[in-house]
């Protein structure tokens, strides 16, 4: 008997670039609007006027930072990967997880998707948010630059850290939100009171692009301390992850 014709073989979906962009767009804008807005949203709630938290002040925006990761993940993470963090994309792609020449889309995405979601803030809270300082992050004396820049950096470093144990292919899969969000909470705990714990260049820059041109308190001269030392951690992160994870041939 002749072979019959092969079995068809079954294209394969998967979303486009375009629809990636949008998720993270909508991802980081999500990120910024709940995880940011509660700053300045606890502040309004106190009736002391004061500026600074006590730590169950910091316990319940650590929270919520880590609840809208949470959702977030599992609301695009099938789409787009759900980076909603430049310091991610940048360490996946260093480490060849995903191509380099959809880095700058996805960048770009993300801080835009981080302006909208402080001015989201901004019409949702009003223009007092602005003079509480929208959550935009900061350090102040006797935090050094060195001690921010150090505290940033790792804080990055575990985030990033976890973000790639919970994507290898060997992790268990279906709950990858779960992680992440308990680590975002532990992270935000440890380093909060020290640099605010941005942990993400976009949520860094959104804010501030938001916040100064309203007038609100914004001390570019932090910038640099925060976008280096979250880059930094990051592509360390996945350069210390995949040599942990390399795998080696065992002769049978």
């Amino acid at each position: 008997m002749k072979p019959g014709p092969p079995a068809p073989v079954k294209a394969m979906k998967e979303n486009t670039y375009l629809q990636r962009l949008l998720a993270e767009f909508l991802g980081t804008a999500f990120l910024v609007f709940l995880g940011v807005g509660s700053i300045p949203a606890t502040l309004m709630l106190q009736k002391t006027g004061k500026t600074s938290f006590t730590m169950a002040d910091l316990g319940v925006i650590a929270f919520a930072f880590a609840m809208v990761v949470v959702a977030v993940v599992f609301a695009i993470g099938h789409v787009s990967g759900c980076h909603i963090n430049p310091a991610v994309t940048l360490a996946l792609a260093a480490t060849g997880r995903i191509p380099r020449r959809e880095v700058a889309g996805y960048v770009l995405s993300q801080c835009a998707g981080a302006v909208a979601g402080a001015g989201a803030v901004v019409a949702v809270l009003g223009a007092r948010a602005v003079h509480l300082g929208l959550g935009v992050a900061s350090y102040t004396s006797p935090t050094s630059a060195s001690q921010a820049f150090f505290a940033e950096a790792l804080g990055t470093f575990i985030l990033v850290f976890v973000v790639f144990g919970v994507v290898d292919q060997r992790a268990p899969g279906g709950f990858a939100g779960l992680p992440i969000g308990f680590a975002v909470f532990a992270i935000a705990v440890a380093v909060g009171p020290v640099t605010g714990a941005a942990l993400n260049p976009a949520r860094t820059l959104g804010p501030m692009l938001v916040s100064g041109p309203a007038g609100g308190p914004v001390d570019w001269s932090q910038l640099p301390v925060y976008l280096g030392a979250q880059v930094l951690g990051g592509l360390l992160a996945g350069q210390v992850y995949m040599a942990m994870n390399r795998l080696r041939t065992i002769a049978a």
